[in-house]
C-alpha cells in the first residue's frame, strides 16, 4: 500500500521500521515540495527521548495500517546528513540526502517522477533561484486542507511534532543501583617441602683406662708369682664409646582446611542522569514572584 499522500497528517506519529522489521522511530513531521506542495521527506524521530531527526524520502516509502516502513537500516538513518528542522532544505541539501539513501535524483520532484500519492504528473522544479528552498516547509507549519484553506493550529501545537494537549510533560532520568555477584580471585591450599636444620643436645658415654695397683698379698699371691719370675708381658683391653644417631620419621602434626565469610562493606557508586527543564519565553512577568512549575 502507497503511502497516501493526500493526508499528510495521518502518518504523524506512525511507528517506521526498516529492513527486517527494525523499528527505526517515529514520524515527527512531513517536508512539502515548495512547487508541487507534495510531501517529499518524513521527519523521524529516534535515539533517546528522540534526540536525533533523521530525513528519510517518501518515495521509497508505503505505509501498512500504523506503520512506515522505509528499505533502510538503523545505521542509514543514522549516518544520513544532518538537517537544521528550524530552516528550509536547500537543493544542495536535498542531493545529498538523495545520494545518501541510493534514490535517483535529476532536480525534480521524486514523488511526482515516481507516482507516489495517486499521481503520476511530471512536476520539475524551476531553475530559478527561487528553487534554492523547493522543500524546506514542514507540514506542521503550512498544512493546506483539500480546499487550498490554511489550517488553524489546535491549543498547544507541538512545533516539533503533531497537535498535542495544552500541557508539556517533563521527564528525568532516576539511576537505579543494584548489585551483581562477579568472580574476584581464587584460592587454593599448596602444600610443599621446607627442609630445617635443627640441633638437639643427647648424652654421650665412653670407655677409658684406669690404672689400679694393689699390694701383694696372701690372697693374691699365688696369682702373682704364677708364670716365670721375670719376663715381658703385654695385656690389651678393649675400650667402647658412644655416638649420637640421627633418624627421621613422618608424623601428623596438624589438619588445614580453608573456609568462606561474606564481608559487607559500602562503596559509593555515581553516573550521570538527564532531566528534561521546562522555562517560558515569550510571558510578561506579573509582578509576583514564584517558583517554576517543574521545581520540586
Amino acid at each position: 500500500m502507497a503511502v497516501n499522500l493526500k493526508d499528510p497528517q495521518s502518518i504523524f506519529g506512525v511507528t517506521v521500521t526498516g529492513r527486517g522489521g527494525e523499528k527505526l522511530g517515529k514520524v515527527d513531521g512531513i517536508y512539502l515540495d515548495n512547487d508541487t506542495q507534495r510531501p517529499e521527506w518524513a521527519a523521524v524521530k529516534s535515539g533517546l527521548f528522540g534526540s536525533h531527526i533523521s530525513l528519510v524520502p517518501l518515495a521509497t516509502a508505503d505505509l501498512a495500517g500504523n506503520e512506515l516502513r522505509v528499505p533502510f537500516d538503523k545505521d542509514a538513518l543514522q549516518s544520513a546528513p544532518h538537517h537544521d528542522p528550524d530552516r528550509e532544505l536547500s537543493v544542495q541539501e536535498e542531493k545529498q540526502l538523495f545520494e545518501h539513501y541510493g534514490v535517483p535524483y535529476g532536480g525534480e520532484s521524486v514523488t511526482a517522477r515516481t507516482g507516489q500519492g495517486g499521481q503520476t504528473t511530471q512536476a520539475g522544479y524551476t531553475d530559478s533561484a527561487s528553487a534554492a528552498g523547493r522543500t524546506g516547509d514542514r507540514i506542521e507549519d503550512r498544512i493546506e486542507d483539500r480546499a487550498g484553506d490554511r489550517v488553524e493550529r489546535a491549543a498547544g501545537h507541538d512545533v516539533s511534532g503533531p497537535n498535542t494537549d495544552d500541557a508539556m510533560t517533563r521527564s528525568e532520568e532516576r539511576m537505579r543501583v543494584g548489585t551483581e555477584t562477579t568472580e574476584a580471585g581464587r584460592a587454593r591450599l599448596r602444600k610443599y617441602v621446607v627442609t630445617e636444620h635443627v640441633t638437639q643436645t643427647v648424652p654421650v658415654s665412653h670407655e677409658e683406662v684406669r690404672i689400679e695397683r694393689e699390694p701383694i698379698t696372701e690372697s693374691n699371691v699365688g696369682a702373682a708369682t704364677d708364670g716365670p719370675e721375670i719376663s715381658e708381658e703385654e695385656h690389651e683391653v678393649t675400650l667402647h664409646a658412644e655416638r649420637p644417631v640421627t633418624q627421621t620419621e613422618a608424623v601428623p602434626v596438624e589438619r588445614v582446611r580453608m573456609g568462606k565469610e561474606t564481608v559487607t562493606e559500602e562503596q559509593q557508586v555515581s553516573g550521570q542522569v538527564r532531566k528534561e527543564e521546562i522555562e517560558a519565553s515569550g510571558v510578561e512577568s506579573t509582578g509576583r514572584t514564584g517558583r517554576r512549575t517543574d521545581e520540586r
